[in-house]
């Protein structure tokens, strides 16, 4: 006998919204429910084994038993919009799996599952029903069992006829009866006034069902029932008829089927990959990717699996077909050969070795092999090669690698930072994360070889996604070339004077000790004042001072809390100064020390590329991007750091205003636009706007406070957050906010038409297409759902700034190394770069940088470059 299952999808994919926690993808796409669909799907499948399949939906249209009862389920509360909008992911996934599914107008997923196991039935099937709704227990028979969900998803309990008379002590064909007495309140069935599930079943196990009974108590003689229960089931009795009516499931509604559609199919796994890939499903993957043959990326994918196999154990003859240990020159020959037969060749770097894959094989070659300068000969032509597409994951070690071994070294493609352009949300881009999520292959705890392996077609992957949402121009020609330049940058390193460091860090332990002991002076006693404990107390008990925070563990003395406090005592701020001085100390002035290459006295700082998720490019260890501009402190430290030499110089050249002019740009606001082309100061102009004053007369308070609004648009800023910005009522806030949109009436309209795109696609776009996903726009939390709309209006504006920037860098480079200068770029820091100079290239330089950085990109609005010099970073300011 074959085995049909019934799934009721409208009733599961409830259960399921509710049975798991709010999961949505990094795109801010709920799945929860589709996710806890198809994992019991998956389940069923492989439990039930069944030969045909269907699944039933609602239609939206009314049904029969709308028109019939028009209260009918009218108390039921709308479902929630995450829930609606997975219906249709689940109809894609169900289409890519080759199940049929059905929605009749007029009738219910109910009405499609009796008339499909009547029809079972009568071919001689058997039918298991899967759902959450116990009016499907009408349905059984022998031939037709119902599993019901118990408690969300995964507890299931299955039902016979023994098992539903054994509970209710009636057939289960006069389920129908019990709710036209008994009612349902779900589905706002009215049923019999006073009549409750005892006495239903009782008046059931007496009379069978609803005619027998109303017959009984029409006749004459009949005593069983009296009272106020006959006197409401004779006065109810149309009532009890109709819910009878609305609570039976129709079997046989107009099913123009052939039982063979219905058979269980290959699902089409390349497409469900792909939908499982796109939902961030990545368990499902893994666990279709164990399931049998499948598509030819996922044949790709298997290689790596093999290999795996080959490593398990130790001395397996089938490592020598697939690992080669290049001992010679003839391996490297032969590795050459096959990549130029291939036309690919991923590379992997690790500590003690390098690692070659073209596709088949992969070829291993010993740090202590590149000593040898016919080996260096042989891997330069390799390299230079054209028609091998080289690919690496996070190339930048490459580069710097094999440029340590006197090697240049360029690659084609990079798989972390494709991952990272796809979505820079995420937390990490590790080649693990990227090749499970993107494959469904688990690289945890596996040899390099797999590992290297595995590029190549994580690569078809990426680049296939990258082509799609249109970004092969931002990693083409901005992101790879830009790997080129950070790695030369992190190699040069920012030299620093050495005596000056020291004598600084001197200096500041000094003034430390000075403002130690003109706190304990102060607070007329000596304590820890690294302490939060022993300071809260001298704050709060022997000084008296009002208390702004406290938590469990005792009071807080935290930056927000001292800067509250600032002017109720002395010791507040000495104490400030001790926190920031402390601070600089231990970060940079020694922090900086523990850093300096002994033999070259430079600074090499790793610059990353996957961290923000706007696209700017970071700074770790040390962090130069972060050293204080404004204040002396931060100066001094800036001033360790020097040019290579006495016949050098830097040079900074530092973008003017740039994000507020692609707000220009990207609004079209014609007033802000001609400020720009006029070349206006434009925070006085825009003071003279929002102020209504002449422009003359804009005191230097007022271009401050239109400094703060112009800036604060970009970020979002609310009339709150200004407020507490320019230490002002929120009222003269929002007025400045609204007479600003009142102003540039189009930059409110940009800003509230990226918010609303937003809402729509899940994320926002630089000019240059670079994606930023916000997932939280969507959020019903009100705090996360304007975080992420300040972000939508800030992200394109400063995504596109890091773009011209990182755009910028790329053509000065290029014209750098094509005139054969020795001026080296030392620092990005976000809007500004610094370079080290030779005085005799200083002039031509200096016209080079200015030109590119400003003709890089044409906007509607000029971009200005200021250009300084100096011996010290500090004298750059």
């Amino acid at each position: 006998m074959g085995k049909l299952l019934l799934i009721d999808g409208n009733s599961l994919m409830h259960r399921a919204y509710y049975a798991i926690p709010t999961l949505t993808t990094s795109k801010g796409v709920p799945t929860n429910a589709v996710y806890g669909f198809t994992n019991m799907l998956f389940r069923l499948l492989k439990e039930e084994k069944p030969d045909f399949i269907a699944v039933a939906f609602d239609k939206k249209a009314p049904t029969f038993r709308h028109l019939e009862f028009e209260e009918y389920k009218a108390t039921r509360a709308k479902a929630p919009e995450e829930l609606l909008g997975q219906f249709s992911i689940l109809k894609e996934i169900l289409s890519a799996m080759n199940i049929k599914f059905l929605e009749i107008e007029g009738f219910e997923a109910d009405d499609v599952l009796g008339t499909l196991s009547k029809k079972a039935e009568e071919e001689g099937l058997f039918t298991l029903i899967v759902t959450g709704d116990k009016d499907a227990l009408q349905l059984l028979s022998e031939k037709t069992h119902v599993m019901l969900t118990k408690k969300g998803i995964t507890e299931m309990e299955v039902y016979d006829p023994e098992k539903f008379v054994n509970k209710y002590e009636f057939s289960p064909q006069f389920l129908p009866d019990m709710k036209g007495l008994m009612g349902d309140a779900s589905d706002n069935i009215p049923g019999v006034p006073g009549v409750g599930e005892k006495t239903a079943i009782k008046l059931l196990k007496e009379y069978q069902n609803l005619e027998n009974l109303y017959n009984a108590l029409s006749a004459q003689g009949d005593e069983r029932v009296k009272g106020k229960l006959k006197d409401n089931l004779l006065a109810y009795k149309e009532q009890a008829l109709k819910s009878k009516r609305l609570a039976t499931i129709i079997r046989d509604i107009p099913l123009n089927l052939d039982f063979n559609e219905l058979k269980i199919k290959v699902p089409d796994r390349e497409k469900l990959i792909n939908l499982f890939r796109e939902l961030e499903f990545n368990t499902l993957i893994k666990r279709l990717a164990e399931s049998a043959d499948v598509s030819g990326e996922r044949k790709q994918a298997e290689k790596v699996l093999q290999i795996e196999e080959v490593y398990k154990e130790e001395g397996n003859e089938q490592r020598d077909e697939i690992a080669y240990g290049i001992k010679d020159i003839e391996d490297l020959y032969r590795l050459k050969e096959d990549a130029k037969s291939a036309g690919v060749l991923s590379l992997f770097l690790t500590p003690e070795r390098v690692l070659f894959s073209e596709g088949r094989k992969v070829f291993s070659l010993g740090n202590s092999f590149l000593q040898e300068e016919d080996i260096k000969n042989l891997l330069r032509e390799l390299f230079l090669m054209n028609g091998i597409k080289k690919i690496a994951h996070d190339g930048k070690g490459l580069i710097q690698f094999f440029a340590r071994n006197g090697i240049d070294f360029s690659y084609e493609f990079d798989t972390m930072i494709a991952a990272y352009l796809l979505n820079s949300s995420r937390n990490r881009y590790d080649l693990e994360t990227v090749a499970y999520e993107y494959l469904g292959v688990e690289l945890k705890d596996k040899p390099d070889e797999e590992k290297c392996f595995t590029l190549i077609p994580l690569e078809g992957v990426l680049e296939e996604r990258i082509k799609n949402d249109g970004m092969e121009g931002l990693l083409y020609f901005i992101e790879l070339p830009i790997c080129h330049i950070l790695a030369d940058m992190e190699m040069t390193g920012f030299k620093v004077d050495r005596e000056k460091l020291k004598k600084l860090s001197a200096e500041f332990g000094e003034r430390l000790m000075e403002l130690t002991g003109g706190i304990y002076k102060l607070a007329g006693t000596s304590f820890n004042i690294n302490s939060t404990k022993q300071l809260g107390e001298v704050l709060f008990e022997k000084l008296q001072l009002p208390t702004v925070k406290k938590k469990k563990t005792g009071y807080s003395t935290d930056a927000e809390v001292l800067e509250k406090l600032k002017g109720a005592h002395p010791i507040i701020e000495k104490l400030l100064e001790y926190r920031f001085l402390m601070k600089m100390k231990s970060t940079y002035a020694d922090g900086l020390l523990n850093l300096v290459d002994k033999v070259t006295s430079r600074i090499h700082t790793s610059f990353n590329q996957t961290i923000t998720a706007t696209g700017r490019i970071s700074s770790t260890e040390p962090n130069l991007q972060n050293i204080p501009v404004k204040t002396d402190i931060g100066r001094k430290i800036r001033g360790v750091f020097v040019a290579d030499g006495p016949d050098h110089l830097l040079l900074s050249a530092d973008y003017s205003q740039i994000e507020l002019r692609i707000l220009a740009h990207m609004s079209g606001d014609e007033k802000l636009i001609e400020s720009f082309v006029k070349g206006e100061d434009i925070h006085a102009r825009t003071a003279s706007e929002v102020f209504g004053i002449p422009i003359e007369k804009v005191t230097p308070e007022m271009r401050n406070r239109a400094k703060a609004v112009n800036f604060g648009i970009i970020y979002g800023i609310s009339d709150f957050g200004l407020a507490q910005n320019l230490n002002i009522p929120t009222k003269e806030a929002k007025e400045y906010i609204e007479n600003y949109f009142k102003r540039y009436p189009k930059v409110k309209e940009f800003i509230e038409n990226t918010v609303k795109k937003a809402r729509v696609s899940g994320y926002v776009t630089t000019l240059f297409n670079r994606r930023r996903y916000l997932p939280e726009i969507t959020s019903r939390n009100f705090n996360l759902r304007s975080f992420a709309e300040r972000a939508a209006v800030n992200s394109p504006i400063q995504g596109t700034a890091a773009d011209i920037i990182k755009l910028a860098m790329v053509k000065i480079y290029r014209e750098l190394k094509r005139r054969g200068y020795k001026t080296k770029l030392l620092l990005q820091i976000h809007d500004e770069l610094i370079f080290d100079v030779p005085l005799e290239e200083l002039d031509a330089v200096k016209n080079l940088v200015k030109y590119h950085m400003e003709k890089v990109v044409e906007l509607k609005v000029p971009l200005i470059v200021d250009v300084k010099e100096g011996y010290t970073w500090e004298e750059l300011k």
